[in-house]
């Protein structure tokens, strides 16, 4: 890789600020001054420092996003933010989020650059683990749990007619939120267009407020703020990989 491009991919400069930079010595491989923006190195064992900085390589990135209301979980779109506008700080090229949340809900987005690992966090044979706080505007009876957990219609047909029902969930009350609505903490294995809502008003409810609260091993803490992000740590990454 060229020592531009490794600069540029963190967001150093643009390549002509680079070429500037070395030219001023603020970057050293392997502890000695480089001279030229365009050498090759070798990106996974030569030491790069920027400003007395060491420079880590990675060839994926991975960011847990809290997103907030309002934002649409896309790349791109004409009239509305995206999670991507979010991430001020990095370098956003070829980053995606994982899987949508509805422009209404806020939690845990993850985004990354691992196409492969997209893939398998949302093929439906993998069945990860997502769960959601549902703040209702009914109270919901343990019947009503129970029909959630066992799996039901919310509209969805097979091939031949037949009503596709949702996969078995858990379902968890929780404290009521201030307004004094119920919480049901709903865990599910699928992604279908606005489940979570569409399953609470197969029994009779509606969902006033969503967030998702976890996604397989990554959870959303009191400590990221509604909007902001950070980047997964080497534990997160490895246990996603190995689908824990």
């Amino acid at each position: 890789m060229r020592l531009d491009k490794f600069l540029a991919d963190h967001n150093i400069g643009s390549r002509k600020q680079i070429k500037e930079y070395v030219k001023n010595g603020r970057c050293r491989i392997n502890g000695e001054p480089a001279q030229k923006s365009d050498v090759h190195i070798d990106e996974e064992n030569d030491e790069i420092t920027f400003d007395g900085k060491l420079l880590s390589y990675s060839r994926f990135h991975y960011f847990l996003l809290n997103k907030p209301a309002g934002v649409v979980s896309a790349t791109t779109d004409g009239s509305s933010r995206t999670v991507l506008d979010l991430l001020k700080d990095e370098n956003i090229r070829g980053l995606s989020p994982c899987g949508r949340l509805d422009i209404d809900t806020e939690g845990l987005l993850l985004i990354t650059d691992d196409g492969v690992l997209i893939h398998e966090l949302l093929s439906p044979r993998k069945h990860v683990d997502k769960t959601y706080e549902a703040h209702l505007k009914s109270d919901i009876s343990e019947e009503e749990i129970k029909l959630l957990e066992e799996g039901l219609d919310i509209g969805d047909k097979n091939d031949d007619g037949s009503p596709f029902l949702t996969l078995p969930a858990h379902a968890r009350i929780g404290e009521r939120d201030e307004e004094g609505n119920m919480v049901v903490y709903l865990s599910i294995h699928e992604g279908r267009f606005h489940q979570v809502k569409r399953m609470f008003e197969a029994v009779g409810n509606e969902v006033v407020f969503l967030k998702r609260v976890s996604m397989g091993p990554l959870k959303l803490t009191d400590d990221l703020s509604v909007g902001d992000y950070r980047p997964l740590t080497k534990e997160e990454i490895t246990l996603l990989k190995a689908g824990k």
